[in-house]
């Protein structure tokens, strides 16, 4: 491990160590180009480490090999019915058109992929959709054996399963003793630390450098051009030097309250990356004239809190996904009602959390609540508990609907008449006032046992004890900043390339604009930006055609 810069010159600097992060620097160091990574954090990884890992990437081989019908075409079709206008047709397309390219150079690193079978898009009824999914991958498990000293830099916590063992796609979260066992004797992983890890294998098989405790602050110019950084760290303030370029993978800017003030469209609290994404590399980027774009969208997503700290040091919370999906529950505002369909995707929560009463000029549905009956806790069990085990004590609970109202300071007659409402829902199989269960991805993550189908997320409340858990306008992080080219290249306020500047991941404004187009829409785009952002900055950036192209040639 290094935590002090052992070189002060190198062809590639990378700023930030998430999947977005790696794959430049490996991308870099593979086209032959010395790369230094340097890492905020005392552990690699960012928030890739937390998540799932999952990646989506439309029209991917994977796919086609298990018989799923996709196209160029109808991956551009479907992210253009979602775009409202916020989409720049340039990036959406290199995004698309790489992803074979970059899929078979993973195939020759550390990092495999493999299809997260029938996980469907978050808009399928939309052009170009596909409700039997295709379009998600994740990383295959991978052993930490190899990392050394490393294996205990990563962060996050070991998770030893795949996508399609925990809930979220169809298993039951927990593994038989005996593969518990044996995966934990071969530090088998994992979700977003076995992508982290395989990403680092190859860094390190590659002879990349990766220093962490050391914030970059300032990009370092010569004539225009960006020759390196000023990095803080424990050893005081030093400059490290980039003959071909610096490429900015910090992520977001969430954790930095006037920013997200300043840009985002509507409220957060509670974001669920890790406390590091306070907009370094934005900042950066500004005071060197970049051009900003997308600002005011992030990767919205519903969360509660919990007691205690993460190992961050700060409130841990938990992504609230599974529970409002499954039948028996459902969620109300602070007028106890309903206001949104619960089954929908994450992202498009966002803007129900941001709904503005033009009257009292507040958010109309913040507060709100996931509320939901003894029924859902014993058939499904959520919040970390198993089905039919004790509901954790810190969930607030009464035996009636009214006392429930009384606990949340919600009108308890209110609230008696939504859920009234809703039993009459749940037992024909329809929702009337917000069409939750209509569309293919609903009931996906809920019960898989009836899905598809109405039993999959239609449930009355109807058994008490009645629970109550309030849920908070969250993001797993911003996707707004600095534009690019469609090779990653940064550009300034006039629209000229800044030279030697690049950007991936959630650093950059996003090629996919507000769109969120199935799991792993952050991840897909991280992975190809870092990819080209790596080529590109070390002079053999390959077109998605094959043919060589120097980063002269995609100056656009």
């Amino acid at each position: 491990m290094s935590t002090t810069a052992s070189n002060s010159a190198y062809d590639v600097i990378v700023l930030g160590s998430g999947a977005s992060g790696l794959c430049a620097a490996l991308a870099a160091a593979d086209a032959g180009a010395t790369v230094g990574v340097f890492e905020k954090a005392p552990v690699v990884g960012g928030t890739t480490c937390l998540s799932s890992a999952v990646a989506w990437m439309p029209d991917n081989r994977y796919a086609r090999e298990q018989g799923v019908q996709d196209s160029r075409d109808d991956a551009l079709a479907y992210l253009g019915s979602l775009s409202n206008g916020m989409i720049l047709p340039e990036m959406v397309e290199a995004f698309v058109d790489t992803i074979p390219e970059l899929l078979d150079w993973l195939d020759t690193t550390p990092l495999k992929m493999s299809l997260v079978p029938g996980y469907p898009d978050y808009h399928p009824d939309q052009p170009g959709g596909k409700p039997g999914g295709g379009r998600s991958l994740e990383p295959q498990l991978f052993s930490l054996q190899g990392l050394g000293e490393w294996a205990d830099r990563l962060g996050g916590t070991p998770r030893r399963m795949l996508v399609g063992e925990t809930p979220i796609g169809g298993g039951t979260g927990f593994l038989a003793p005996d593969v518990a066992r044996e995966r934990e004797e071969q530090q088998v992983e994992g979700l977003g630390r076995a992508m982290v890890a395989a990403l680092l294998q190859g860094c390190l098989d590659k002879g990349v450098e990766v220093h962490l405790e050391q914030r970059a602050v300032e990009l370092l110019l010569e004539d225009g051009t960006v020759r390196g950084v000023r990095l803080e760290g424990r050893q005081g303030v030093h400059e490290a030097a980039a003959r071909r370029g610096v490429v900015l993978a910090t992520g977001g800017f969430e954790w930095d309250k006037d920013l997200a003030r300043d840009f985002l469209r509507g409220p957060i609290s509670h974001p669920a990356s890790v406390p590091t994404n306070t907009g370094d590399g934005l900042r950066m980027a500004m005071r060197v004239g970049a051009r900003l774009g997308n600002m005011r969208e992030a990767w919205w997503v519903p969360v509660c809190t919990l007691p205690g700290q993460n190992a961050y040091g700060s409130q841990p919370v938990y992504l609230v996904q599974r529970e409002r999906t499954v039948p028996h529950s459902i969620m109300v505002n602070r007028e106890g009602k309903r206001f949104v369909n619960e089954a929908a995707n994450y992202n498009a929560m966002g803007g129900a959390f941001h709904e503005l009463d033009p009257t009292s000029f507040d958010y109309r549905n913040i507060p709100c609540w996931v509320v939901f009956d003894a029924q859902m806790m014993e058939r499904f069990g959520g919040f970390g508990a198993p089905p039919g085990s004790p509901v954790p004590e810190w969930i607030t609970r009464a035996d009636t609907l009214a006392g429930l109202a009384a606990e949340i300071g919600v009108p308890a007659g209110a609230l008696e008449e939504t859920v009234e409402r809703w039993n009459g829902h749940a037992r024909r199989g329809t929702d009337p006032d917000f069409r939750r269960g209509e569309s293919a991805f609903d009931g996906f993550v809920g019960n898989r046992d009836g899905y598809p189908g109405a039993d999959s997320t239609f449930g009355p409340l109807e058994r008490g004890p009645f629970y109550a858990v309030e849920l908070h306008s969250s993001t797993l992080g911003t996707k707004g900043g600095p534009r690019t080219t469609p090779r990653s290249e940064v550009l300034a306020v006039d629209g000229q390339v800044i030279p030697g500047l690049f950007a991936a991941g959630n650093v950059m404004a996003g090629p996919t604009g507000m769109v969120y187009g199935g799991a792993g829409g952050t991840l897909g785009p991280g992975l190809v930006f870092g990819y080209l952002a790596g080529r590109t900055a070390a002079g053999r950036t390959t077109t998605a055609g094959g043919q060589q192209a120097s980063a002269r040639d995609l100056l656009v």
